[in-house]
Parts: structure tokens; sequence; C-alpha cells
């Protein structure tokens, strides 16, 4: 890896890692690390161009990150671990299952989607459109340029088959928001394609674990508890 994970670690026990979704970072999940690290290694991290995680070179897309998160794991030598992954970072989170489930004891979907189709128009259709005026500035602005690449995760990404998520067999947890900006037929989706799927949806919107964190917690604790 051309670069190092910036990464928050608490806690001590099984390792539960955290991964944020689009231009966030790792405090997006403050109120996991305080709860879980009373039990758990708790691991949250910054994925490439997030955070204090630097850049790098070359491709900036969903799979390179879980690519990272590949080699930030063995170079941590966490052979296994409990994933939990918000939004894009669910779409890391199921991406990296399918390649390396042997390192997955359980994983935690929450607000992912395979492909961008399963987001609610009234979200897309913005986004596609700032992408559209974001990418040709891009070669004259710095600023554009980030954004440009942002954006590209949610336009150009990720784009995983239905039909390959029989191949996660590892216990799953998806779990969204009762006014997500999922749709709610694609998460059901998800749940169903998977072998061993647990479907949860909680109260309130993309951000539950944030805004609503007591029920979030319990949900994920009695799931991992199992």
């Amino acid at each position: 890896m051309d670069i190092s994970l910036h990464y928050e670690e608490r806690g001590s026990g099984f390792p539960l890692v955290l991964l944020h979704g689009n231009g966030e970072d790792h405090t997006y999940f403050e109120n996991q690390l305080e709860f879980f690290s009373k039990s758990r290694r708790v691991v949250a991290v910054d994925t490439r161009g997030h955070g204090k995680t630097p850049r790098g070179s070359g491709e900036f897309s969903i799979r390179r990150f879980a690519r990272d998160l590949y080699e930030f794991l063995l170079e941590n030598r966490i052979e296994k671990c409990d994933l939990l992954g918000f939004s894009d970072g669910g779409n890391i989170a199921l991406l990296f299952a399918l390649r390396h489930q042997n390192m997955v004891r359980k994983l935690i979907l929450n607000g992912a989607n395979l492909f961008p189709g399963g987001v609610k128009a009234a979200i897309q259709l913005p986004i596609e459109i700032g992408y559209r005026f974001a990418k040709p500035i891009s070669r004259f602005s710095q600023r554009a340029g980030k954004k440009a690449e942002l954006l590209s995760l949610m336009v150009n990404d990720p784009y995983i088959e239905p039909d390959e998520l029989k191949f996660v067999r590892v216990p799953t947890m998806v779990v969204a928001g009762t006014n997500d900006v999922i749709k709610k037929n694609h998460t059901c989706l998800i749940a169903q394609k998977l072998p061993d799927s647990r479907l949860v949806f909680l109260r309130g919107d993309h951000f539950v674990a944030k805004k609503n964190p007591l029920e979030f917690n319990r949900e994920v604790e009695n799931f991992l508890n199992e």
C-alpha cells in the first residue's frame, strides 16, 4: 500500500472494525467507539483520501478501499474481525467480505447499496449532476477534483451484482433507517440475496447510527453476541 491508513483504536478483546461513509472520517462513529470498546477492541479507520488518511496516487474507488482494508488488517495483525460499514463503508465491507470472508466473523451493513440505482432518485440525481459539473473543472481546480472524486464513488461505484451475494456466507446484519436515502426494496434485496442475514429497520434516516445510537448499538450488540 502506498499510504498508511489513519485509525483510532480503543478497548481490548475481539476486533470490531468500523468503516465510515463518503466524505466523512472515523469520528462518525464516536458513539460506537465509546460503547463497543467496553468489551471489544474497536478500530475505526479513515479510508483513503478521508480524514487524516492521505489520498495517495492511482485509482480512487470502493474496490481499492477494500484492498487497502485487507493490507491494513495484515499490517495490524488482525486475522479475523467483526466488520461494520456505514454507507460507502458498507459497500467497502461487502466487497471485502466477497474476497476475504475468512477474515470476517460477522458483518454489519448499514445503509449500503449494490449500485447507484439503489439510492432514492431525489438524492442520486443531484449527485450525478454535481459530478458532471465538477468533473471537467477538476482539470483546473484541486478543490473541484476532490469533489469529483468523492461524487464518483456514488456515481461509478460500487456495481455489485445481487447474485454475487450468495457467496458471502458469514452471518450478516443488514440495517437501515426507516427514512433512509437507500430505497427500502434495495435494502430488502441485499438481505434477501445474502444466505445468512438479518434485516433490521430502525427509526431514523441514513445517519441512524449517529442520531439514534441507543437503538443502533443495542441491535448490533445483540447480533454480535449471538
